[in-house]
């Protein structure tokens, strides 16, 4: 209860007050009010519908299907157990962000220190501008296919002998460049209009995804093996098992950016209820069912077409497949619909939030979105998507990091601290916050990251580690949680008596 004292015992205007020169403070990253806190159940769900079904986790589904001879049976069962870990990792970090009315990067000062906070907060931030940079380009190719049936014209534009530029063709760089601006639109005009963005996609998407499905297992004669893989192959025992768990690796994986900065959405959720029905309906039903309607489109698509997966587990390039115009127009908008929510929800706004919070008296959460745009742009990310070993070792040894900070974070914020925290000091950008730590950061998270870091990236990366590197989340994690279980707990300041006592009496 004193947590929730404090909370209410500060206003915004007080925290501005105490933090003139907005080195910590600026009206993006503050509290929510009230008035703010709109995201219910059904809004939380709609994000899940929103991140599920897009180019980049169709391809990512198919691929388990294509690449590791899963069956869809497997493949089914490995997400629903994904999902059901992410499902209890975006509820704690829900809570906190709930209870807080502030996004990761606030919530990781607690932790980190009012400093410190940059360090997961960057990290975190060169994730989702990554990622935001290759969902645009597979959105874009969806865009491509479908201006280029629309007007014949186009096509020319992106054939590899037209104009290029970065080993990306003009037509390539015109519907990468007006997705670019599309999304930038919506995010500047704030989190309302993200909300409003995919609380109307999310369904659209759904019934689109299923339309495809339907028409592809009806080309096929409806007629779909569920329990066996590519080329009729069929595991059993220990190979089957190893492979669910596999998958489910992979979706705690794919997914765990999310569960690391869900405090985003949910400081805007009105009670905890709404986080819980939120996430119990968009992961593992929604997440499931994904699945299942990924795997089916793909090998239904495969027998119609007499084509090797690998050439039409790209979403973008199987849409080209579809023969009737009003149902490609349909499909192929709808999948560039639902890769902006996606993008949006799953990578803009975090990118936005964590560079603001480097300096937020300078950039605004619009800026930080106009900066991730810009980046995102810069990178080239067809470069990097379309190289295996970029992608194996880049992105993924940023990804293995996740694990620890969200161990840290948690351990810290629900047992060491019990759920106790001070508004005032987390915004407080002097000696006198709790928070200030060693010059303003935390030696505990440190000594935590570092060695349990260094296990998820050995995991990850070193060949030797090969059978289980997709396992260095489920490592880092309950790793860096002990360490700084142990180093931390009984040593840290929760909340001092006189700030209880204080608020108590302005109530």
């Amino acid at each position: 209860m004193s947590e929730q004292i404090v909370h209410q015992g500060v206003s915004n205007a007080e925290l501005q007050a105490q933090d003139p020169t907005g080195r910590l403070y600026n009206e993006d990253l503050a509290p929510a009010l009230p008035e703010q806190r709109k995201w219910n159940g059904y809004q939380l769900f709609s994000l899940w519908m929103n991140d599920a079904h897009n180019a980049g986790n169709y391809t990512w589904a198919a691929g388990l299907f294509v690449g590791l001879g899963m069956s869809a049976f497997d493949i089914t069962l490995g997400i629903f157990l994904g999902s059901l870990i992410i499902l209890g990792g975006c509820c704690l970090s829900g809570f906190m962000g709930q209870a807080t009315g502030t996004p990761y990067p606030v919530i990781s000062r607690i932790t980190w220190g009012i400093w410190g906070a940059n360090i997961p907060a960057i990290v975190r931030g060169i994730v989702a501008i990554a990622w935001y940079g290759v969902q645009t380009y597979l959105a874009s190719i969806a865009l491509n296919a479908l201006l280029s049936r629309a007007i014949p014209g186009f096509r020319d534009l992106s054939l590899d002998s037209a104009p290029s530029l970065l080993n990306l063709p003009l037509g390539g760089w015109i519907c990468f460049l007006l997705l670019s601006i599309i999304q930038l639109i919506i995010v500047r005009r704030g989190m309302e209009a993200v909300r409003h963005f995919q609380g109307l996609a999310g369904p659209i998407i759904w019934v689109v995804m299923l339309m495809l499905m339907f028409y592809f297992l009806s080309k096929a004669g409806w007629h779909f093996d569920w329990f066996t893989g590519p080329g009729g192959q069929k595991l059993e025992g220990g190979a089957q098992v190893r492979n669910i768990m596999i998958a489910m690796a992979q979706t705690v994986g794919t997914l765990a950016t999310l569960m690391l900065n869900f405090s985003d959405f949910a400081r805007y959720s009105p009670d905890r209820r709404s986080i819980i029905v939120g996430n119990a309906w968009g992961l593992p039903i929604n997440w499931t069912a994904f699945a299942i309607t990924s795997v089916i489109t793909t090998v239904s698509a495969a027998q119609v077409l007499n084509a090797d997966l690998n050439d039409i587990k790209d979403p973008g390039v199987l849409m080209e497949h579809v023969d009737n115009s009003v149902l490609f127009y349909v499909f192929t908008i709808a999948f560039v619909f639902a890769t902006i929510g996606v993008n949006i929800v799953a990578n803009f706004v975090s990118a936005a939030f964590d560079i603001s919070n480097i300096n937020p008296r300078r950039i605004s959460f619009r800026t930080g979105g106009l900066i991730t745009a810009i980046v995102s742009v810069l990178v080239t990310p067809w470069n990097y998507f379309n190289n295996p070993v970029v992608v194996g070792y880049f992105l993924g040894s940023l990804g293995a990091l996740l694990g620890p900070f969200f161990g840290i974070l948690c351990v810290d914020y629900f047992l060491v601290r019990k759920q106790k925290f001070s508004i005032r000091h987390m915004y407080l950008p002097t000696p006198e916050s709790i928070y200030y730590y060693n010059k303003g950061v935390s030696h505990y998270a440190l000594y935590a990251l570092l060695p349990s870091a260094f296990v998820s990236l050995s995991v990850a990366l070193l060949p030797m580690f090969s059978p289980i590197k997709d396992f260095g989340w489920f490592i880092g994690a309950p790793l860096a949680a002990i360490i700084y279980y142990v180093l931390a707990n009984n040593r840290v300041i929760v909340l001092p008596e006189e700030e209880v006592k204080d608020a108590l009496a302005r109530q």
